[in-house]
């Protein structure tokens, strides 16, 4: 049995002091996540909320770790599983709450930044703990001052195997700094931007050259993170020089890095992650959640922000009679197809399922057919293994390029079940009736326009707070200016097809990039590739390399010719 599967104590509960890693929700541990889906209480600090929630169970009391006024003791703020403020917000002693959560028997998972053995505060819960007689364990997460450097491109050691210290800027001694600056090794040094300079002076003050290169970190592991590259000597006008200081902001954390291998040339070969091609995009996906899900994380794998935005929602069809002779007929034996052209249409079919007791097993006996992926993937976490998915286009015509017409001698039914949007154009049908085959064509769900997005978001469309834009079907072109207003001329606009294009240009938006084939994998793929070569661009220019929004003039975008 696994620690974090422990049971825990009747009277005094169990804590699991939790390392939730620099910021970026992948680098939590395989027992971290174990541990966060068996918790009934969660006690996180605000920088590692989101990461961690993600992973708890529905219905676990949160308490967000906060720092109070004036002191450096954590405080906690009781919020409900919903995040909103459970009444008076109550400040107490970290300890004393960790401990508090955990009577009754439940289990407490105490999250915080890096990992819990170089948290300032974790040592001394866990004394508490002890003496209080609660039981607890430990699991380690990756160390800021590890995972940024990391994240960061600079490695802390080489072949040479030269020593590494780690320096908490906010509490080093005197002593502490002379040890460092009589050494030649690497220095991680954590403090704050606004006490970058302050840092690299007591270096030089206590030995270190004021030529020794330094790179300096802030919002590491994110895809907020930036990073400077310097000396001792000049790190404090470079910051100056970049506009990162003087800032209301001087008081976010950073990781330096201080000694030789942090020099300007070698990061440069291995700057991985802030030289993603779309490192930092604030991306636009007009598609739900359940929709967008996959190609979201194909968009966060090149480095982008994914925000979805629904510009249609789905609703039941006016007259629900024909959709249930459909299913009926289904279970009956009426068809020898079943054909699925998008996720709503699984989705509405499912839904009649539940409704009657059914499951998928009623689809024994019958072919099932898929438009593409996205809707095979539907169909598999439903139970069901298409028989037919395009070779090649995902689209209706790529589905009659595989589909076989009917032969009476190997199919002893010609109907097929085709449960559609109200809006699905006829090319399906009329392909399917050429080939010999019956079609009911069956309005499964209907699609409307979508709600208008928050305020914020409108805003940041049409004020080019947005670096691109996937547009996936011409509605979505449609829907989302209809809802939310043009997008602005800075904005990169990316559209899966030569329609859809030909959507946008009628809307007066010009088209930068274009799907070699209607894939909304391929989409996301052409925008990275439109990244990486405007990315290739500034570099060989000797300039910086900037994101579409860091531009905003003030004229909107005007129709022109698609490039």
């Amino acid at each position: 049995m696994s620690p974090t599967t422990l049971p825990a104590g009747l009277e005094h509960g169990h804590v699991t002091f939790l390392g939730a890693g620099p910021g970026d929700p992948g680098l939590l541990t395989l027992r971290a996540v174990e541990a966060l889906a068996t918790a009934d209480v969660l006690v996180a600090e605000p920088e590692v909320l989101d990461v961690v929630r993600t992973h708890a169970r529905q219905g676990v009391t949160v308490l967000d770790a906060v720092t109070g006024t004036g002191t450096d003791t954590p405080q906690l703020t009781v919020v409900d599983g919903t995040s909103a403020t459970a009444g008076v917000p109550a400040s107490r002693d970290a300890a004393n709450i960790v401990m508090e959560a955990a009577r009754g028997g439940r289990r407490v998972v105490r999250a915080v930044t890096g990992d819990p053995g170089l948290d300032t505060y974790a040592a001394e819960e866990m004394l508490a703990c002890a003496a209080a007689g609660v039981p607890f364990e430990v699991v380690p997460g990756i160390a800021t001052a590890v995972g940024v450097p990391a994240y960061a491109g600079v490695p802390l050691r080489d072949a040479q195997g030269a020593d590494v210290r780690f320096v908490d800027a906010r509490t080093a001694s005197g002593r502490c700094w002379t040890e460092v600056g009589a050494s030649d090794g690497t220095v991680v040094v954590s403090t704050t931007l606004d006490s970058v300079g302050a840092a690299a002076s007591e270096l030089v003050a206590a030995g270190r050259k004021p030529d020794t290169p330094l790179t300096v970190t802030v919002a590491g592991t994110t895809t907020r993170q930036r990073t400077w590259s310097a000396t001792l000597g000049t790190i404090a006008q470079t910051l100056k020089q970049a506009k990162v200081l003087p800032s209301p902001e001087g008081g976010r954390p950073v990781i330096a890095v201080v000694g030789e291998r942090s020099a300007t040339a070698q990061r440069d070969q291995l700057s991985w992650f802030e030289s993603k091609p779309l490192f930092g995009w604030k991306v636009l996906v007009p598609r739900t959640k359940e929709q967008a899900a996959s190609l979201s994380d194909q968009l966060r794998s090149y480095g982008a922000v994914p925000h979805e935005v629904p510009t249609i929602a789905v609703e039941p069809p006016r007259t629900p009679q024909q959709m249930e002779r459909a299913v009926k007929g289904l279970v009956t034996g009426r068809y020898e197809w079943i054909a699925f052209t998008s996720v709503n249409a699984v989705k509405a079919v499912r839904e009649k399922f539940e409704e009657y007791g059914l499951d998928a097993r009623a689809f024994a006996g019958i072919k099932v057919a898929a438009v593409g992926e996205q809707t095979a993937h539907a169909l598999v976490a439903f139970g069901v293994k298409p028989d037919l998915v395009p070779s090649g286009e995902q689209s209706a015509a790529g589905l009659l390029e595989d589909w076989p017409p009917y032969d009476p001698v190997f199919d002893p039914i010609d109907r097929v079940f085709l449960p559609r949007a109200d809006i699905a154009t006829e090319t399906l049908v009329a392909g399917l009736i050429e080939l010999g085959w019956e079609v009911d064509d069956v309005t499964a769900y209907r699609t409307v326009r979508a709600s208008p997005p928050p305020a914020e978001t409108r805003e940041a469309i049409k004020g080019g707070g947005f670096d691109a834009v996937l547009f996936t079907s011409s509605s979505t072109v449609r829907n989302l200016v209809g809802i939310a207003g043009k997008p602005h001329n800075v904005t990169v606009i990316a559209c899966i097809g030569p329609a859809t294009a030909k959507t946008a240009e009628e809307h007066g938006l010009r088209v930068d990039v274009m799907a070699p084939e209607p894939s909304v994998h391929k989409l996301a793929e052409a925008l990275a590739d439109f990244g990486s070569r405007r990315r290739a661009a500034a570099v060989e220019a000797g300039g910086p390399v900037t994101r579409p929004s860091e531009r905003r003039p003030g004229s909107r975008r005007r129709r022109s010719t698609t490039t």
